[in-house]
């Protein structure tokens, strides 16, 4: 019932919202004008694209969060070369035997196009090239962080193959609708560009094939509430004109295009998913489903705003209830969700740290390691590498919870299928109390006797007609059923 209700009414304006019971008390003065009467069928189809499992790598994010929550200046944050070095070694030899096989750069730190490129080529001071010649030759890809409706450079600079200048491509207020015209500057000085604009499609097919021949195989694309709309829940100001849903649909569907056409992966950072998500289920691999990490722990994990959820980003405030609210746009061929990043060593208990890493893979989802080698406590790499849990990352699995009402028992009970027939089962405890349990396995529809084998004590079970057992405070137990 709660998802055809969402479905109902996450395309609503605020007013039809508030008349169900709308759940955003800073709304209030905020109307949707555009966003909903676009005609995604005008948009190009692109055909398949989820055909990617979901990644397993690391982030910078914790060190330069750390860096921006002491006000350091976003110019005088730098990762230099021996720091990127130090980094991939560290993956390279603790983590990439189990599937972590990335490095991923992030926000915070200036992202520049230097000596004449259309597109960002540093890092504060260190080149791009650097840093994937440091990663490939650790044996590691690489993710950046950048959007291709940003401008980096001198709006006169040309898109590439063309004589159109990349200036041409920013708001026009003689021919552009958009959602706040008043707004004279977009927050934190980005210059977004327009889709509707001409040369915008070939702008992007650039900005793709430059990171696809750069070496790059994965990019992190934020702020995409901003660009749609330019509402920010919680924000007392708006955050950009709001450039509408048709410069938003278009840009996807060229980000799309040129995404499958040079085989990069694209994550979806801060969307509004208006609609049930029509447009990022069509035209992204990965979308984020809960809001930032900040500074992580059991609250961003299940306790912040717990049972809350939202119609506009972010729409929950934790993992737990941000997997539980979309869950049924994920699956296997899907698009897969991503909870944000994981600080390990902000969480204070073994159990904790196995219900982080539990929920990601349960649910489907990337399992992103931001903790900086000298923050990781000593053993703690082994809540990362449980070679039996990332045996669903392998396999592609997905789970699904047996009801998706946020915050009831049942969200706690998730279970889903390996391609080789075996099932999955997962009971979560977000309580401070232990919890015991005895859940028949006909909850999850599996006909038993089962044989069992619990996915963190690594210990077979014998045969069970039910899960049972007790669960610590903030913990979980994970078990594999065959009947082989």
């Amino acid at each position: 019932m709660k998802n055809i209700l969402k479905r109902l009414t996450v395309g609503l304006s605020l007013p039809a919202l508030l008349l169900l019971g709308g759940c955003n008390d800073n709304d209030e003065n905020y109307v949707i004008k555009y966003p909903h009467t676009f005609d995604i069928s005008k948009l190009p189809d692109v055909g398949e694209i989820h055909t990617y499992k979901a990644p397993l790598y690391w982030s910078i994010y914790e060190y330069c969060y750390e860096l921006d929550k002491i006000n350091v200046a976003h110019e005088k944050i730098q990762f230099t070369t021996q720091q990127w070095e130090e980094v991939c070694q560290w993956l390279e030899t603790k983590f990439k035997p189990y599937g972590y096989d990335m490095v991923c750069t992030d926000g915070f730190i200036k992202m520049l196009a230097k000596e004449n490129s259309p597109y960002m080529n540093y890092y504060g001071d260190t080149s791009l090239a650097e840093i994937v010649a440091i990663a490939k030759r650790h044996g590691l890809k690489v993710g950046i962080y950048d959007n291709p409706m940003w401008m980096h450079c001198a709006p006169e600079t040309l898109i590439p193959s063309t004589n159109i200048p990349v200036g041409t491509l920013l708001y026009d207020k003689n021919q552009d609708k958009v959602e706040h015209p008043k707004v004279k500057a977009d927050k934190w000085g980005y210059q977004w560009l327009l889709a509707t604009h001409n040369g915008a499609q070939e702008w992007i097919d650039a900005f793709f094939k430059y990171y696809k021949e750069l070496g790059v195989d994965y990019l992190r694309i934020d702020f995409l509430s901003w660009y749609e709309d330019g509402f920010a829940r919680g924000s007392s100001d708006f955050t950009s004109r709001g450039y509408g849903r048709e410069n938003y649909g278009l840009s996807l569907a060229y980000i799309a295009q040129a995404a499958k056409k040079y085989g990069i992966f694209t994550s979806l950072v801060m969307p509004h998913m208006y609609n049930d998500g029509e447009l990022e289920r069509k035209y992204g691999n990965m979308v984020r489903i809960v809001t930032d990490t900040f500074d992580g722990g059991w609250a961003h994990t299940s306790s912040w705003d717990r049972g809350k959820s939202w119609s506009s980003w972010p729409h929950c405030h934790n993992q737990f209830d941000g997997f539980t609210y979309w869950n049924h746009i994920t699956g296997r061929g899907k698009i897969i969700p991503d909870g944000d990043f994981i600080r390990m060593n902000k969480y204070n208990t073994d159990a904790e740290k196995e219900f982080v890493i539990s929920l990601q893979l349960m649910g489907g989802g990337c399992v992103t390691i931001a903790d900086h080698p000298s923050t990781l406590k000593a053993g703690d790499e082994k809540f990362y590498t449980n070679e039996e849990l990332l045996a669903l990352n392998a396999d592609g699995f997905v789970g699904k919870p047996i009801d998706d009402l946020l915050n009831s028992s049942g969200s706690n009970l998730w279970y889903g299928q390996m391609s080789d027939g075996d099932y999955i089962v997962g009971v979560f405890n977000r309580d401070d109390v232990s919890k015991p349990v005895n859940i028949p396995l006909s909850t999850f529809g599996i006909e038993g006797p089962m044989k069992s084998r619990d996915l963190w004590l690594h210990e077979d079970e014998g045969e069970i007609t039910s899960v049972a057992g007790t669960i610590a405070p903030h913990g979980c137990k994970i078990v594999r059923l065959s009947n082989k």
